[in-house]
């Protein structure tokens, strides 16, 4: 791709996602307030996991693997020059690539965001084409063999925004966060695919495609984007973080699978943006990437928020949070992968190196 190609796509991305943090207030409701005195005075320092090599300047989705290692989708919207990839950090944090995604067939770049792993150890991720042409993103599985990946193929296509992946039982559901281009307020959703469905394509109006189960609606008429991560809990519900709000729905299900309620679970002013989510499972807890302010907030099972980290602008050398857009678990540890990619409104106001992951210890 152009230089010229990426500085129009980084124009388009910073007018889609701009102002996403005009006119916030600054009070607590009733949710937040509770935890507030926690989540301040609670605030962990987030420190240095490693830093990723020069051709990784966009960081994005991760998944933990059994070994403890993680895998890191890098789709480099800030300089697509350098191309896409997707790295692996060993369990004793030494960085490698891991697997160059396939350009798409008509597009001819390739753009990894969620990626997660499937049942049979394949692994899956969200390739994102939507900002070069509609309807043209899609899900690819990684085939995986003796720990290497081999190929890649195109498991499901035909979306708009292929974001957040998740795998529950035979079903893989990821979201879409420009469900309805221009749509006011904008209309984003959840599609589910069972995973023997592979070669499926959506139809369209995509809409009314029956593999979608939830619309999400964003209320934000500054921001053009809706559903984003996306994680399940114990007992079997969705949740799904609305970027553009800060808030997460929760979605539930009757034994056959099939919706039974779509709900707004958390909305609190102390939570401006709602990124990557990740759930621990023995605990309930849920972790959110707050892109806007630089943090990562936590959700107990009862829905309250505590802040674990946050801090001001940084260029992320010393490990500080650098506009984050996902953390995982990794035992008694959080795992950040720092986005840098500023937009207006946010705290992290340049793209600069280092590139990193960082790392807030629980305990």
């Amino acid at each position: 791709m152009s230089v010229k190609r990426s500085a129009n796509l980084v124009i388009v991305l910073f007018m889609a996602w701009g102002l996403i943090a005009g006119g916030c207030a600054k009070k607590e409701d009733k949710l937040g307030e509770k935890s507030e005195a926690k989540g301040r005075t609670g605030l962990r320092k987030a420190e240095l996991l490693v830093e990723l090599p020069d051709y990784c300047n966009t960081p994005d989705g991760m998944a933990l693997l059994a070994d403890n290692s993680i895998v890191l989708s890098v789709p480099n919207y800030n300089d697509a020059n350098a191309g896409a990839f997707i790295m692996k950090i060993s369990a004793d944090n030494k960085v490698s690539n891991f697997f160059t995604p396939p350009p798409h067939p008509k597009t001819k770049i390739a753009a990894p965001m969620g990626i997660c792993l499937g049942p049979s150890g394949d692994l899956y991720y969200a390739d994102n084409q939507f900002f070069q042409t509609p309807h043209s993103s899609r899900v690819m599985r990684i085939a995986m063999k003796d720990g290497q990946p081999q190929e890649a193929v195109t498991a499901f296509s035909g979306m708009n925004v292929a974001n957040a992946v998740v795998i529950k039982d035979d079903c893989l559901y990821v979201s879409d966060t420009v469900l309805v281009p221009d749509s006011k307020p904008l209309i984003s959703g959840i599609f589910r695919f069972k995973l023997d469905e592979e070669g499926v394509e959506i139809k369209t109006p995509i809409e009314e495609d029956p593999h979608l189960i939830a619309k999400i609606t964003s209320q934000n008429p500054a921001i053009g984007f809706g559903a984003d991560g996306l994680c399940f809990d114990s007992k079997g519900n969705l949740y799904c973080g609305n970027f553009a709000d800060g808030t997460i729905h929760k979605i539930t299900f009757d034994e056959q699978g099939k919706v039974t309620s779509n709900t707004i679970w958390v909305k609190t002013e102390k939570m401006k943006c709602a990124d990557g989510l990740c759930c621990d499972k023995k605990t309930g807890r849920i972790l959110v990437a707050d892109m806007v302010q630089n943090a990562i907030q936590m959700i107990g099972p009862d829905g309250r928020v505590e802040t674990i980290a946050m801090n001001g602008d940084t260029n992320g050398a010393d490990g500080g949070l650098d506009q984050p857009c996902e953390a995982i678990f990794r035992g008694d540890e959080v795992i950040i992968s720092n986005m840098d990619w500023p937009f207006e409104g946010v705290v992290n106001t340049k793209w600069d190196k280092p590139y990193t992951l960082s790392v807030v210890k629980l305990k």
